[in-house]
């Protein structure tokens, strides 16, 4: 089983986001497991304090170092304690400095680990010396700021998530998604027949299945070709 650990100022929003769809149903069927953990929990000042001002001045506030690494150790004492032994663990800091996130490393985490341990960031950062000693890897949603790294997290935790063996019903459903494939997805149709005006495309209603899957390839080319040949680009690449 698959278990996240997610280092946060705001565990209420993470647990509302993945409470919910496949990814709350998977938790209860204990196909993965997600905790939070309030960072505050863990300051070491008498009003749960956890940021103050950066050394060398600068706007804004810095998160400090003592209660990240003691939210950190007593996630490892948890789990101790829980019996989880993970054979694989992987610490990630949520960060618009990190390499982004692609489907292909979504995969890579899925595949060679069972223990994610998320760190979201807010304010102005995290002071770097935690950063130094307890992660092992910095990921990026994407090249813009978000206010903290709460959402970021989430939407590591649903990509990796529903990669995991019991997640979704059958592997097929994210091999031939979108992205997935090295293209866009064809574009599917469902009733009613005609909508507006529009018929759904003949070759998918004949029940022929070797044509209906040649026009789908077509399909996904086409609008690969269109609106997103980076993609094709990258395929040649490599």
């Amino acid at each position: 089983m698959m278990r996240f650990d997610i280092m946060t100022l705001f565990p209420d929003l993470v647990d509302t986001v993945l409470g919910e769809s496949i990814i709350g149903r998977a938790q209860k069927s204990q196909a993965i497991s997600v905790f939070t953990h309030n960072i505050r929990d863990y300051s070491e000042d008498k009003h749960r304090r956890v940021d103050d001002t950066p050394y060398g001045g600068g706007k804004g506030m810095l998160m400090m170092a003592p209660p990240i690494y003691n939210c950190y150790t007593a996630i490892l004492e948890s789990q101790r304690e829980a019996g989880f032994e993970p054979k694989a663990r992987r610490v990630i800091y949520l960060s618009p400095t990190g390499k982004v996130l692609t489907q292909q490393r979504a995969a890579e985490l899925a595949r060679d680990f069972d223990n994610l341990i998320l760190l979201c960031g807010h304010y102005e950062g995290i002071d770097r010396r935690v950063i130094d000693e307890i992660v092992d890897e910095e990921i990026s949603i994407g090249d813009y700021i978000l206010t903290g790294g709460e959402i970021p997290a989430c939407i590591l935790t649903d990509c990796v998530a529903r990669l995991v063996d019991g997640v979704l019903s059958d592997a097929e459903c994210y091999e031939k998604e979108s992205i997935s494939s090295g293209m866009l997805e064809y574009p599917q149709y469902t009733r009613p027949y005609e909508y507006h005006g529009v018929t759904v495309p003949d070759v998918l209603i004949s029940g022929h299945h070797a044509n209906i899957e040649r026009w789908r390839q077509e399909q996904a080319l086409e609008m690969t070709r269109t609106l997103r040949p980076d993609l094709l680009e990258q395929d040649k690449a490599e």
